[in-house]
């Protein structure tokens, strides 16, 4: 099969021909239909210390057509169209019997969707409704990170919610802020040029960071508010989280930073706020964001910006690395 290869931090992609995937005990393959680039495929190539081993092949926002069963699976067939969880546990821990085996201390994960066949954990496995695209089943994978990270803060019908970042996490928090009946939702980020899609999946307005930000905030939100979820990653955003909050508040941190990012405690203590960190995703969240797609909220796919074949991979995601405009990219392994 053909695949994009990871040589190392400073080096283009490459695509080569690899051997086809043979499904384990428990596995499937599929031949991926689409595979979203997700910001941490560009975070952890770029040589910052947190860069997966040179020869990988990456790519986890998949969906595709199951080809081949391993030994043990008896809930999938061939033909049938899955997304899933990147990721496999041991399947008897605390975590595991949570659908949450992210967390799982035999974790397993499973990338490979830049590429035109995939192993994928059938545990994990998601049955796209014949409702949804390939196309929507790649994007599941970063609307279950915006579900979680939004359902740990309890948004309810009276919260005020800022979003800082305005990505695909963002969006997708923007998204699901929205469906739990968040009273007012503020988007913010460093450009304008996705405020038509944050308005899109349901921002009631958005602005840029810079002089009276606060002020354009709660004039926004009719107050300060009451839940921010920080959604970009970068050094800085959650002592401004922490800044715009109200007293007795609530952080999301669903951003992802590998870098240190010092924040005055003293100042969080005096609002007591409540910093919350949010890890992927469970099983039930992925279940939970096809139902939602398929009972017809297909705002997200306002996220979708170009679906590219394999051969222009390796261009793409240096210019997203250099700041494209892109906000959504999906990859087409046969296109």
């Amino acid at each position: 099969m053909r695949a994009a290869v990871f040589k190392g931090a400073g080096t283009p992609f490459v695509i080569e021909e690899r051997a086809d995937p043979e499904p384990g005990a428990g596995e499937v393959v599929i031949k991926v239909g689409r595979c979203g680039i997700c910001g941490t495929d560009l975070h952890m190539t770029s040589g910052h210390g947190w860069d997966f081993p040179a020869e990988s092949v990456l790519g986890h926002e998949y969906a595709g057509e199951i080809v081949a069963v391993g030994a043990g699976v008896d809930h999938l067939k061939i033909g049938e169209i899955i997304t899933a969880m990147p990721a496999a546990g041991c399947g008897d821990c605390d975590f595991c019997r949570r659908a949450y085996p992210i967390l799982c201390s035999q974790m397993r994960g499973y990338q490979g969707g830049f590429a035109e066949y995939a192993l994928v954990p059938a545990a994990s496995a998601v049955k796209l409704p014949h409702s949804l695209s390939l196309a929507d089943g790649a994007l599941i994978e970063p609307l279950a990170v915006g579900l979680h990270g939004a359902s740990l803060a309890g948004i309810g019908s009276e919260s005020r919610v800022l979003v800082l970042g305005a990505g695909s996490v963002g969006l997708a928090a923007i998204f699901w802020a929205k469906q739990f009946g968040a009273d007012r939702i503020a988007a913010a980020s460093r450009s304008p040029r996705r405020a038509e899609t944050a308005g899109a999946l349901g921002a009631d307005g958005f602005t840029t960071f810079g002089e009276d930000e606060s002020e354009r905030i709660a004039a926004i939100l009719g107050g300060p508010p009451d839940i921010v979820l920080e959604c970009a990653g970068v050094v800085g955003l959650l002592g401004k989280a922490i800044e715009h909050v109200r007293p007795d508040g609530a952080i999301v941190s669903m951003g992802f930073c590998t870098a240190p990012d010092p924040v005055i405690p003293g100042i969080a203590t005096f609002k007591q706020v409540r910093l919350i960190f949010s890890m992927a995703w469970t099983l039930t969240e992925f279940e939970h964001v096809a139902r939602t797609l398929d009972r017809g909220h297909v705002e997200p796919r306002a996220m979708l910006s170009e679906t590219i074949g394999l051969d222009r991979f390796p261009t793409m995601i240096e210019e997203l690395r250099a700041g494209s405009p892109q906000t959504k990219v999906q990859v087409d392994p046969w296109a």
